[in-house]
């Protein structure tokens, strides 16, 4: 059996200016992911569009 122990954190003391320089790195390590999810949403977009652009010329006998 494991000898396990539970820790919940309830307080985190941090200066702010530590606070302020965090979170303009995590704005700033979010960009190559917004990135990356723009450019799969694209081409997604791109794979369904031509799927419906398909389907809105069968019936004209073009």
């Amino acid at each position: 059996m494991e000898n396990r122990q539970e820790v919940v954190v309830t307080n985190i003391k941090m200066p702010f200016m530590s606070m302020v320089v965090f979170m303009i790195k995590w704005a700033i390590a979010s960009i190559p992911a917004f990135m990356l999810l723009s450019i799969l949403f694209s081409i997604f977009a791109m794979i369904f569009g031509g799927f419906m652009g398909g389907f809105h010329h069968m019936g004209r006998g073009f």
